[in-house]
């Protein structure tokens, strides 16, 4: 009687928290004191989004010395960097643009989340200054053996001088790098001496030689192309200069659509939600009812991490690509209910009882939906690691793959792949896991027992 009472009781638990999940990733948690606002839950306020639909900043860099040669590979590695640090703080919708002959660097991002001042030269010092390169002991940046320009000369990419076929990254120290590299490859021998740009660690290779000669190879790159990714981050860091903004040609970006866009969509995506949950109540019942509770969670557990929601989350730029991954994702997970609920009708025509035809639907409807899950994630980490920094974890997985074809940070195409890829997992989180104790749950009310509810015959 207990795990009846129980299990009764289910439905209301998964109903309440997606319910409370909903409220808060649409609405957060805030307070204002006076003009200050304190935010304790971020919510849908807090997303970052992207320029066709909020406008943002355009911003020119340039070094801050005019006494110093600078090439066009400089200028390359300056770009690299400022591409690294935007998606590295989740703005995925930017353009960049490297000037050789001016030295220059042209930058277009955003405004950040809940911006009002539209304040160019504020927003503009998010992305800071050239990134400081450090190797360090170890794989974190505590304990640091060369830093910058003053010890590090030159990176460049290239092959092994033993094995053709593998690609490196040649380092040429300068003679004060040249001495502490040599003291140290012989303390740490046979450990790592990580790369570190700002809090970014770029590679992490092991010891395995002292050098003294000022020449030093990292190996252990799937493509050319990464090992030129890395050099130029390399570069980058090393520089001897420093990006300043040249405040006289910081500029506002238009949004696009229009100041309008953003709401029409907003409204346009809650019609076309109610629109497919009626239909889903109205041709499966109960069934349906369960599905629509599913999606909301599915669409609100969305929203949260693209937010910031979830503590150690950064809010993310949400981009009109961005938005079709999670219509799509819903449309994934509208075919998966739909999966689960003709495949409840079909235990009732064999003649199963309710809770066999619940029990034995989702069983058989498992394999269907995972497989189709699955292939959209596989694709979904693949735009991921293809499009992202080639710094992540799926940049390193994917970079053998992508050599084939160059490589590329598309923030849009990013953008798109997170969202898919979060708007899936959910799916299989509420559409299988939450969806399923729900409707178990409310079967077992006795005025609830009749399968004709759940697509069956009726009762007498």
């Amino acid at each position: 009687m207990k795990s009846k009472t129980s299990r009764k009781s289910t439905f209301f638990v998964i109903l309440a928290l997606i319910l409370a999940l909903t409220y808060l990733a649409f609405f957060g948690i805030e307070n204002y004191y006076g003009d200050i606002r304190q935010v304790y839950v971020k919510s849908a306020n807090d997303i970052r989004w992207g320029i066709d639909i909020s406008g943002g900043v355009e911003a020119v860099f340039s070094p801050d010395i005019k006494d110093v040669e600078i090439t066009s590979n400089d200028m390359d590695s300056a770009k690299a960097v400022i591409e690294t640090r935007l998606v590295n703080n989740n703005i995925t919708d930017y353009e960049v643009y490297a000037d050789t002959h001016n030295h220059q660097i042209i930058v277009r991002f955003p405004w950040k989340a809940g911006e009002s001042e539209f304040d160019a030269q504020s927003a503009v010092q998010e992305l800071g200054e050239t990134a400081m390169l450090t190797f360090c002991a170890g794989q974190d940046n505590t304990n640091v053996i060369l830093k910058g320009a003053q010890d590090i000369k030159e990176a460049y990419a290239g092959v092994h001088p033993e094995n053709p076929s593998l690609p490196v990254v040649a380092l040429e120290l300068t003679e004060q790098g040249t001495s502490k590299f040599a003291t140290a490859t012989q303390t740490y021998l046979g450990q790592v001496i990580s790369i570190w740009m700002d809090d970014t660690m770029l590679s992490a290779p092991q010891v395995n030689s002292v050098i003294t000669n000022g020449q030093a190879i990292i190996d252990g790159m799937g493509s050319v192309e990464e090992a030129v990714a890395l050099a130029n981050k390399i570069n980058a860091g090393s520089l001897p200069f420093a990006l300043t903004v040249d405040e006289s040609k910081l500029q506002i970006i238009s949004p696009s659509l229009g100041s309008d866009a953003l709401n029409v969509m907003i409204v346009a995506g809650a019609i076309a939600f109610g629109i497919v949950c009626i239909i889903m109540i109205a041709r499966y019942r109960v069934n349906g009812v369960v599905a629509a509770i599913a999606l909301l969670g599915q669409l609100s557990a969305s929203i949260a991490c693209i937010s910031g929601f979830f503590p150690g989350v950064q809010s993310f730029t949400l981009t009109i690509p961005g938005i079709a991954g999670i219509i799509l994702s819903i449309g994934v997970g509208v075919d998966c209910n739909v999966i689960a609920a003709e495949r409840i009708r079909d235990e009732f025509k064999r003649g199963k009882t309710l809770d066999n035809a619940i029990e034995y639907g989702y069983k058989n409807s498992l394999s269907a939906i995972i497989d189709g899950n699955a292939t959209i994630v596989i694709v979904s980490l693949v735009l991921m690691g293809a499009f992202g920094s080639p710094d992540s974890f799926l940049g390193t997985v994917f970079s053998p793959l992508m050599s084939l074809f160059g490589s590329s940070i598309t923030g849009s195409i990013y953008s798109f792949g997170y969202t898919l890829l979060i708007g899936v997992i959910f799916n299989l989180i509420m559409g299988v896991l939450a969806s399923r104790l729900m409707l178990r749950s409310i079967s077992q009310f006795k005025f609830m027992r009749n399968p004709a509810f759940y697509g069956g015959k009726k009762n007498g």
